[in-house]
C-alpha cells in the first residue's frame, strides 16, 4: 500500500532550536517538513537572562552566527548557540514566521503551550474555508539541546505512526494514548477543518 507523503510543520518561538532540531531529524527521515517561529522577533540568550540578543526574522542564520562570533565567540561557542546556528544554516537560509506562511500542512507540531495557542489563534484568524483538515499537536519540550532532541524524536515517531495509519483521524486517540503511556508526556491536540490554505 502506498501513502501520500505527510506534510508537516514544526513551530517553536524563534525557529532556532526546537523546531530546527525536529526539522533536521524529520528531513533525514524523508518527511516533507518546514519549520517556523511564532514570536515577533528571534530571541537568543544574551549576556544576562533578561538581556536576550534580538534579531528580525529576515536576518539569516549566517548573519547571526557571524555577529555573535564577533561579539563573544567564547560565550556563544560554550553555550552551543554557534553550533545551533551552523546546523540551521545547512537546513535553510533564515528563520521563518508561521504567521507569514499560507502553505497547507496535514500536521502542525508546536513545542510549547504558548506557541500552540499562537498557532491556533492564527488559524482561526484566517477566514477562507477549505475542506482540508489540519491537526495541531503540542509536544512540550524545554528550550535546551537535550530536550529539543528528545522532543524531536517523539515528533518523528508520531509522524511515522501517522504516515502509516490508514485512517489518520480515526487512529489519533489510540496513537496518543500509546504515546502518553510510553513517554510520560501529555499532548494537546486540535483538529481544525477551517483553514485558509491556498
Amino acid at each position: 500500500m502506498s501513502f501520500s507523503p505527510l506534510k508537516v510543520a514544526v513551530v517553536c518561538m524563534s525557529n532556532m532550536n526546537r523546531s530546527m532540531e525536529a526539522h533536521s531529524i524529520l528531513r533525514k527521515k524523508g518527511f516533507s517538513v518546514r519549520s517556523f517561529g511564532a514570536g515577533s522577533r528571534v530571541r537568543l540568550p544574551g549576556t544576562a537572562r533578561n538581556l536576550p540578543v534580538v534579531y528580525d526574522f529576515s536576518t539569516t542564520y549566517e548573519q547571526m552566527r557571524k555577529d555573535l562570533a564577533r561579539k563573544d565567540r567564547e560565550r556563544y561557542t560554550s553555550n552551543g548557540i554557534l553550533h545551533i546556528l551552523g546546523r540551521n544554516e545547512r537546513i535553510k537560509p533564515r528563520p521563518e514566521r508561521f504567521q507569514e506562511c499560507r502553505d497547507r500542512f496535514d500536521v502542525i507540531f508546536t513545542c510549547e503551550e504558548s506557541v500552540y495557542d499562537r498557532v491556533i489563534e492564527e488559524l482561526w484568524a484566517q477566514e477562507q474555508e477549505t475542506c482540508q483538515p489540519v491537526h495541531v499537536i503540542n509536544v512540550d519540550m524545554d528550550d535546551n539541546a537535550e530536550d529539543a532532541t528528545l522532543g524531536s524524536l517523539i515528533i518523528c515517531e508520531l509522524c511515522e505512526c501517522l504516515q502509516q495509519a490508514e485512517d489518520m483521524e480515526g487512529s489519533l486517540a489510540e496513537l496518543f494514548l500509546a504515546a502518553e503511556r510510553k513517554t510520560g508526556r501529555s499532548f494537546l491536540l486540535l483538529l481544525k477543518k477551517r483553514a485558509n490554505y491556498g
